[in-house]
This record gives C-alpha cells, structure tokens and sequence, in this order.
C-alpha cells in the first residue's frame, strides 16, 4: 500500500501532467483561432468593412456567457477572456486597414 504523502505527490504529478496538455491545447487552439480571425480581417480590409463588429461581438459574448455557465466556468471570467481576445483580434484588423 502506498503512503499518504506518496499517493498525495502521484495526484500531484498526474493533475500538472493534464494541464500541461490542456495549456498546449489552449495554445494550439488560439494559434488556429487566430489564423481564421486573420483571414476575416484582410477580408474586411479587401472590402473596406470596419475592424469591429459590436453586433457579434455582443452576440459571442452571449453565447459564450451561455457556455461558461453549462460548463461550470466563472462566467465573468469568459467575458473578460473573450473581450481580449476580440480586442486582439481588432488589433490585427486595424493592421491589415493600415
């Protein structure tokens, strides 16, 4: 039988072992969200849209209020992630209007 301590350091292990995993797919995640938001900003630059679009911005983050809610997720928390994230995005936008 294994030791509390022991037993104790394994979870240990084994739970900093998934999030390592999940941050790389966080990272991975946003590199390929990214990719798809940067093509839709050189659209809205080849047809001279604005950078933002408050109307889906509030529709995401509604949506994303909804997900964080049924996933347990401090909904707050996903706004604000999303709000940098958007802010980002229009960042990259104003780049390709430049």
């Amino acid at each position: 039988m294994t030791d509390p301590v022991t037993r104790a350091a394994e979870l240990l292990k084994a739970h900093r072992e998934s999030i390592d995993r999940l941050d790389a797919i966080l990272v991975f995640t946003l590199a390929e969200r990214f990719k798809h938001t940067q093509g839709v900003g050189k659209l809205k630059a080849e047809h001279d849209l604005p950078p933002s679009d408050p109307i889906r911005e509030e529709a995401q983050i509604a949506r994303l209020t909804d997900l964080a809610k049924r996933a347990d997720l401090d909904p707050e928390f996903a706004k604000k992630f999303l709000a940098f994230i958007i802010q980002e995005v229009i960042k990259h936008h104003e780049t390709h209007q430049s």
